[in-house]
Formats: structure tokens, sequence, C-alpha cells
């Protein structure tokens, strides 16, 4: 049996690419920040550059294709924008836009310029990033679960579409 290809299975497909590309790029953080605070913290501005950059190159774009392409779904398939499942899952959407944009962006650009200035400070001596640090990171990281649990949430609206 050939398979049967249509504009609406593209758009699943490249929906689905866009999420596992975007937003599974972003669950890397979640390794590379700890890895980093723990064994390499003079690495620390680069991870915190890594995560602007994949907010800004994958998140972000993916995030826009996952919206597009879920409303010509919707547009194209037998979905009604009313169905919980839909509308949950893109009030997650326009919620995890404005947390990259708002507050991820914006605090990576500061844990970056804070732990840079700090490993500058340090010299060659022994480095430990200070109590501001530790606290905006940690923040960070509380703020970087949830996300984390509303995308896993979205998966499990988006695939059994209750």
């Amino acid at each position: 049996m050939l398979a049967s290809i249509s504009t609406y299975t593209i758009s699943v497909w490249i929906h689905v690419s866009a999420v596992v590309i975007g937003f599974g790029a972003t669950f890397a953080g979640a390794v590379a920040f700890p890895l980093a605070l723990r064994a390499y913290p003079r690495h620390l501005p680069f991870v915190h550059h890594l995560s602007l950059a994949i907010n800004r190159r994958l998140a972000t774009p993916a995030l826009v294709i996952v919206i597009v392409t879920g409303f010509y779904q919707v547009s194209k398939g037998n979905w009604k924008m009313s169905s919980f499942w839909i509308s949950a899952t893109l009030l997650i959407a326009i919620a995890l836009g404005g947390l990259i944009g708002a507050y991820f962006v914006p605090t990576d650009r500061k844990l970056a310029a804070l732990a840079e200035r700090e490993v500058a400070a340090a010299g060659g001596g022994a480095f430990s990033p200070s109590e501001e640090y530790a606290r905006l990171s940690q923040r960070e990281g509380t703020i970087g679960a949830v996300v984390g649990v509303l995308i896993v949430v979205a998966l499990f609206l988006m695939i059994t579409k209750p």
C-alpha cells in the first residue's frame, strides 16, 4: 500500500518536525546548565549564549511554524478551534512564545553578562558564581521546568485529542 501524501499530511509532518527540532533542543538546557554549574563553572556564559541561540534560532521559528501549520490543519481537517485540546494547546503555544520573548531571552542575556563579569573578576583563580547569579539561574531553571511540563502537556493533548 502506498502512503497517502497530501498537503495536509505534509503540514502534519512539518508541524511535528518543528516541535521535535524547536522544542526538543530546549530540553538540552536541563542537562547543560547543571553540568556546567557543577563541573565547568567557567563555561556558564557559553551555556547562556547557547540557550539564547536555541531560543532565537530554533524554538521561536519552530513555534511560528507550529502555530501556522496548526491553524492550517484546523481549517482543512475535521477539527474545531472550540475543541478543548486545540484551544488548550494554542494557549500553551502563546504562553511559550510570551515566556521565550519576555522572560528567557532577557534572563539569559542577563545571566550570560553576569557570569562573564564574574568569571573575568575571578581571573585565573577559583571561580564560584555569586548568590545573585545562583538566585536568578535557579528561578530560570524552575520556570524552565514548568515550560517543559507545558510542552509535554501540549504533546499529550495533541496526541490523545481528549
